[in-house]
This record gives structure tokens, C-alpha cells and sequence, in this order.
């Protein structure tokens, strides 16, 4: 049996511009509160989230401008191609390798388009060498961590020894939207911020901790969940479902069934790391997978410091929870469009 990939680095990074949510709650009330009769009610969507502060790649005030693909795509790859080059040189530090090591990147991002993908953008600036493999993957939005972290490991089994580099980075701040008055586009513009994240895995020597499993749930009929709706002036948000309600009522037969295929029970393991969607979403997890209230703290932590950002979030949130010491066995767990929750179980020895 090949050996198991293991997580020799992990680094992040975020934007210059910090929005406070307080500021963002502000600007909200004067550009909906006189056009959407029902924002009152729908303002206290802000301070329910547990956000305290979030990051744009562009200055505040870029955003209280309509925007169409075209200014866009240009802040995309912009301030995409930086946060890549910024999260991928902090994790080859770290990991004590240049790019030129690198025999595998895996881009996750949903949240622009580039093509060509932002590694090859960014191959000159990391050095990257001429036959290094390139795997983008878009559309997973907030499952996109977790999933991109199994495509990665099972790249890194395939060929032990290869150093392979997974980047996910995501602009959501760049779906915000001045036309759209509708409680979606206020969901999203109460929770949004852009951010990245980098790890580098290999098979066969060092590391300690492994990724040991994976494993996918695909609920049928809920596309209407979560997503895009595209138009002339860019991505527009879907949700069109409470997914607190639905994270309640469904998530953890499907973790369950999961886990089984694994060989593993809800008691195997030691710590659960997930995607923070929310206060709300935090709460919803806690309640649904047994929890103590409180005891997805890193989660709530992530949650105030940096916003939703999409695919990067979850890492941020194993980062912090690698820094204070990993238990023995952790799952890591998100949900994302499909609508579908991708988990990865990790092993630790201290």
C-alpha cells in the first residue's frame, strides 16, 4: 500500500484592507436602506454573523461603486496572483523548498475566472519549473478547502517523494453587489472577505500528520442551496435555502455514512475542524455533531478575524488548531455548493 500523503507546511494570508463590520453594516444602510424595505429587519444580519472584522484586496470605498466582469476580472487577478504568491512563499519557507521543488500545484478558486489558471500566472514570480503538473479546480466554493486538500493527497500517494503545493484563494468581496436587493446579496454582504491559503504535501518521508481519508456526500435536489447566478454585471449570489436549518436536519447522517465507509464512528474522533459559514452555521455544527457550545473555537475565532472567505476558511481554522497541537486523529469538514459536504480525516503523532 502506497504511504500516506503528510502535511509537511501550512501557511495563509490575507489582504491590506481591513473592513471593520461595524463600517461595512454602515456603508450597507446607505446604499440599501432606502431602496430595500426590508433591510431594517435584515440589518441585524451583521451583527448575527460573529464577524468582527473582514479583508478586500481593494480599499473600501472601491466597492460603493457598480462594477461590471470587466473591473471585476482585472481586481481578480490582480489581487488573486498576490495573495497566490504570498500564501504559496510563506508555505515553501516553511517547508524549507523552492518552487523550483514543486512537482504539483492544485488551485482551488470559485470566485473568479482566469485563463490562463492563476499557477501558470504565477509560475515565473514562484519559479515553477517547466514540467511541473497543473490542476485548477473550480466550482467546489466553500467545500473547495477539504476537497482540494483530498485531490492533493491522493496526487501526493500517487507518487510518493514529489512535493505537491495545493493553493486555495478566494475574492469574494468581489461578488458584492450594489443592484441586487434581494436578502442573498445582504447574506453576502454581511459575511464575505477574501483571503488564501497554501500547504505542501508529500508521500513517503517526514510529516507529522497524514491525511488518511476522504470521503463526499452529494445531496440530491439542492442546487438551489448555494452558487452563482452569472449576468453582465457579475456573480450574484444563491441562497436560496437556510443552510443552518439544513446543516440541522441533515448533516450528520450523511458525516455518519462517511465515516463509515472510512472504517470510523462519530467516536473516533478527536477533533472536529469545519468550515465557520457563520455564527449561525457554527452553532447549527456544534448541535448536530454533539458538541459542547463553544468547542469550535478556532472556528469562531476564524469567523471573527477574517469573514467567510470561502474555500481558503477551513484552512485557516486547521492552522490555528495545528498551532495549538493536533490531537490524534481530526476531521475536517465543509459544505459547499452541489450541495455537498467534503470531509478529510487527519493523523497526528506528537
Amino acid at each position: 500500500m502506497p504511504p500516506k500523503a503528510a502535511l509537511i507546511s501550512l501557511a495563509t494570508s490575507l489582504p491590506p484592507n481591513v473592513f471593520l463590520q461595524k463600517d461595512v453594516l454602515a456603508a450597507a444602510w446607505e446604499v440599501f436602506g432606502s431602496r430595500l424595505p426590508q433591510f431594517e429587519t435584515l440589518s441585524s444580519i451583521f451583527s448575527n454573523t460573529g464577524i468582527i472584522k473582514r479583508h478586500g484586496v481593494k480599499p473600501f470605498e472601491w466597492y460603493l461603486e457598480r462594477r461590471g466582469w470587466p473591473e471585476r476580472t482585472a481586481a481578480f487577478l490582480e489581487g488573486a496572483e498576490t495573495l497566490f504568491v504570498d500564501a504559496a512563499e510563506k508555505a515553501l519557507a516553511s517547508a524549507q523548498l523552492s518552487g523550483h521543488d514543486i512537482d504539483t500545484v492544485v488551485t482551488v478558486c470559485s470566485t473568479g475566472i482566469a485563463t490562463p489558471s492563476l499557477e501558470a500566472r504565477v509560475a515565473g514570480k514562484l519559479g515553477f519549473r517547466s514540467d511541473v503538473s497543473r490542476v485548477p479546480v473550480f466550482g467546489l466554493g466553500c467545500a473547495g478547502g477539504v476537497s482540494g486538500l483530498s485531490i492533493a493527497a491522493r496526487l501526493a500517494q500517487a507518487r510518493p517523494g514529489t512535493n505537491v503545493l495545493l493553493v486555495a484563494v478566494e475574492l469574494c468581496s468581489l461578488a458584492l453587489r450594489l443592484d441586487e436587493l434581494t436578502k442573498a446579496n445582504i447574506v453576502a454582504t454581511s459575511l464575505f472577505g477574501d483571503g488564501a491559503a497554501a500547504m505542501i504535501l508529500r508521500a513517503g518521508d517526514g510529516g507529522a500528520t497524514r491525511i488518511e481519508n476522504s470521503g463526499e456526500h452529494l445531496w440530491p435536489a439542492t442546487l438551489d442551496i448555494m452558487g452563482w447566478n452569472v449576468d453582465p454585471e457579475g456573480f450574484g449570489v444563491i441562497f436560496q435555502r437556510t443552510i443552518p436549518d439544513f446543516v440541522t436536519a441533515n448533516f450528520s447522517p450523511a458525516l455518519t455514512q462517511i465515516l463509515a465507509n472510512m472504517g470510523l464512528t462519530m467516536a473516533d474522533i478527536d477533533r472536529f475542524i469545519c468550515h465557520p459559514g457563520g455564527a449561525r452555521v457554527i452553532n447549527a455544527l456544534e448541535t448536530t455533531l454533539a458538541l459542547h457550545q463553544g468547542a469550535l473555537d478556532h472556528e469562531r475565532q476564524v469567523i471573527a478575524d477574517c469573514g467567510n472567505m470561502s474555500a481558503p476558511t477551513v484552512l485557516f481554522v486547521l492552522e490555528r488548531a495545528r498551532n495549538a497541537g493536533l490531537p490524534p486523529r481530526s476531521l475536517l469538514t465543509a459544505l459547499g455548493p452541489g450541495f455537498t459536504a467534503s470531509c478529510v480525516t487527519l493523523r497526528h503523532a506528537a
